[in-house]
C-alpha cells in the first residue's frame, strides 16, 4: 500500500476515537500530510545529506555522475530552477542548489548592495536557506494539488485509467527538495561564532556547509586581491565546530566543504604556533617570505624573528601589520591546505582559482589524491572569469605549442566579436561545454556550480526589457519578449496566481467549508486565459 494511502488509513483511524471530527476528510488531511513532507529544517538537512553522500560515493565508482548547481539569491528563483530542472529532465537526480554569500551580501543586506568581505548579517545567511526551503516545500505542495485534483477529476468522470495514472503520479512523486551547499564564509568571527552560525543554517536545512581558509574580519572575495589566510590549527578549530554543531543536532552525516584561497592569497596576519621543526604550524611558517639573519645587529626597532628551518629568520612585515608569503608558494600551499583539511574532518574540497583550466586544477588534486586518494571538488565555474577570453586563448596557446598556424589571431585580442564565428572560437566553445564533464575525470571535480548565475540573468532580462518596453516596441516588449515565450516554453509561472499558492488556497477553503468555500479560481478569473 502507497504512503498515501496508508495516511488516509491511519488517520481514518484517529478521527473514529474522535466524535466531533465528523466534518474531517481523511483523505483531505492525507493530502495535506503529504504536501508537507518535510515538518523541519532538520528533517531536510538530514534527509538532503543522504542524498548527497549516496552521490559522493557514486561519483567515486563513475566521474560522469558528477553534481551541479546555480547559485540562488532568494526562494523563488531556487523554486523556480527546481520547477524547471524537473520539466525539462523529469528528475532531480544530482541537480543541487547553492547559496552564495556573495550574493547575501550584495543583495539581502539591510545595508544595501555590499561587497564580498563578510560586512552583512550573518543571520542573513540562515534566513536565506529557510526561505529557500519554504519556497521548495511550497512547489511541492502546488504540484502535488495539481495531481489531487487530477485524481478527483477522474473518479468523478467514472475513468479508472485516469484515477490509476494519477495515484501513481502521487504514489512516486519526486520532491523539489535538493541539497545546498551553503557558503559560511570564513565563519564570520571565532570558532564559538562559527559554531553558532553553521547551528542555524543547519536547523533551516543545511545539510553542507562551505568554510574558507581566510581571516574572519580580514575576509575578500575569493577572485579578488588582498586575501589574507590563517594558519592551519585556526582553521581546523572552525572545520571541528561545524562538525559538533552537526552532530549536536544529529545531522550526522553532515558534509563540510573546505575551501582554500591559498593560490591567490599572498598574505597571512598571523605566525603559526610551532612546537618542533616540521609540524603544522613550522610548515606554514616555512613559506614566509624574509631575510635570514646572522645576529642582533640585523634587527631593527619593532621587527619580529622567529626560527624556521633552523635559522633565524625576520618575516617581512608589511604597513598593514600582515606578513607576505614568497612568491610562487601558493600551489604547494594549497596541496598542504588541501590535505590538512581532509585528513581533520572535511570531505570535500574547494580549490579557488584564478582562471578555469582543467590541467592546472588536475596538477594540485593529483599531489592531494598521492596522500588521500578519494580527494573531490567542489568547484567554483565563477562569473568572475571572462570564460570566452581564456578558453580562446587556452586554444590559441594549445594550437601554438602544435605548431598550428595561428597568425590570424591576435591573442591579445581573442575577446574582439570579429572571432566570434573563427574556428578557433568553435573550439574554445566547444572546450567549454565539455569542461565539467573534462574536469570531473580528469581533475576529480565531483561538484560543478556557478556562483552568481541568476545575479546576472536577472540583469540581463531586466535590460532586454527596458530597452523593448520604455522604447518603440511598448507593450509588445513585454508581451513577445515574456509572456509569449513563457506560454511558448511552459513556464509554469505565467499563471502566477497558481503559482503565489491561490488554487492550494481554493483547495483548503473547500476542505474547510465545504460547499460555502468562497474560492478564486471561478470562471471570471483571468488566470483561465493560460488554459
Amino acid at each position: 500500500m502507497s504512503a498515501y494511502k496508508n495516511d488516509i488509513d491511519s488517520i481514518a483511524n484517529v478521527k473514529a476515537g474522535h466524535k466531533t471530527w465528523d466534518a474531517i476528510n481523511p483523505e483531505y488531511a492525507a493530502r495535506m500530510r503529504a504536501q508537507n513532507r518535510f515538518q523541519t529544517g532538520l528533517d531536510i538537512a538530514r534527509y538532503t545529506a543522504d542524498i548527497m553522500r549516496a552521490d559522493m560515493d557514486r561519483y567515486d565508482n563513475d566521474t560522469t555522475q558528477y553534481t551541479q548547481s546555480l547559485g540562488c539569491w532568494h526562494g523563488f528563483i531556487g523554486q523556480q530552477k527546481m520547477i524547471s530542472i524537473k520539466k525539462h529532465f523529469e528528475t532531480t537526480d544530482r541537480k543541487y542548489l547553492y547559496l552564495s554569500g556573495w550574493m547575501v551580501a550584495a543583495l539581502r543586506s539591510e545595508f544595501g548592495p555590499l561587497p564580498d568581505q563578510s560586512m552583512h548579517e550573518k543571520t542573513s545567511v540562515a534566513s536565506l536557506i529557510e526561505e529557500l526551503y519554504t519556497f521548495l516545500r511550497q512547489a511541492d505542495a502546488r504540484e502535488l494539488g495539481g495531481l489531487f485534483r487530477e485524481l478527483d477529476a477522474a473518479r468523478d468522470a467514472g475513468d479508472a485509467a485516469a484515477e490509476a495514472a494519477a495515484q501513481d503520479k502521487i504514489d512516486n512523486f519526486q520532491t523539489h527538495i535538493v541539497p545546498i551547499i551553503a557558503d559560511i564564509d570564513a565563519g564570520f568571527g571565532n570558532e564559538e561564532a562559527t559554531y553558532l552560525l553553521a547551528k542555524k543554517m543547519i536547523e533551516a536545512g543545511a545539510c553542507c556547509i562551505q568554510i574558507e581558509n581566510q581571516v574572519s574580519d580580514e575576509k575578500q572575495c575569493g577572485h579578488q586581491d588582498g586575501k589574507v589566510t590563517v594558519p592551519h590549527e585556526d582553521f581546523l578549530a572552525k572545520i571541528r565546530a561545524v562538525r559538533y554543531a552537526f552532530l549536536e543536532l544529529g545531522v550526522d552525516n553532515g558534509v563540510i566543504v573546505a575551501r582554500t584561497d591559498s593560490l591567490g592569497a599572498g598574505l597571512t596576519k598571523q605566525i603559526a604556533v610551532t612546537n618542533e621543526p616540521g609540524d603544522l604550524g613550522d610548515q606554514y611558517n616555512s613559506f614566509l617570505d624574509g631575510d635570514i639573519i646572522e645576529g642582533a645587529d640585523d634587527i631593527a626597532n619593532g621587527d619580529l624573528v622567529i626560527k624556521a628551518n633552523g635559522k633565524l629568520l625576520k618575516p617581512k612585515r608589511l604597513p598593514s601589520n600582515l606578513f607576505q608569503f614568497k612568491a610562487g608558494t601558493g600551489e604547494d600551499r594549497v596541496v598542504l591546505d588541501c590535505i590538512t583539511s581532509l585528513q581533520n574532518g572535511a570531505d570535500l574540497l574547494w580549490i579557488e582559482t584564478e582562471k578555469p583550466h582543467v590541467g592546472q586544477i588536475g596538477a594540485m588534486v593529483n599531489r592531494i589524491r598521492e596522500v588521500v586518494p578519494n580527494a573531490k571538488l567542489v568547484y567554483n565555474n565563477s562569473p568572475s572569469f571572462n570564460w570566452t577570453l581564456n578558453f580562446r586563448q587556452q586554444v590559441f596557446d594549445a594550437w601554438s605549442e602544435e605548431g598550428k598556424d595561428v597568425s590570424g589571431y591576435d591573442r591579445a585580442n581573442l575577446m574582439s566579436a570579429d572571432y566570434d564565428d573563427s574556428e578557433l572560437s568553435q573550439a574554445a566553445d566547444a572546450k567549454i561545454r565539455t569542461f565539467q564533464a573534462d574536469a570531473a575525470r580528469e581533475a576529480g571535480i565531483f561538484h560543478h556550480l556557478i556562483t552568481l548565475p541568476t545575479y546576472h540573468t536577472a540583469a540581463l532580462s531586466t535590460d532586454n526589457l527596458a530597452k523593448e518596453y520604455f522604447g518603440d516596441a511598448g507593450m509588445l516588449g513585454y508581451v513577445a519578449g515574456v509572456q509569449r515565450k513563457e506560454i511558448r516554453q511552459g513556464i509554469a509561472c505565467v499563471k502566477h496566481q497558481n503559482m503565489a499558492g491561490s488554487d492550494m488556497g481554493d483547495d483548503h477553503k473547500e476542505y474547510f467549508s465545504g460547499d460555502a468555500a468562497l474560492k478564486a479560481s471561478g470562471e471570471d478569473n483571468t488566470m483561465n486565459q493560460f488554459g
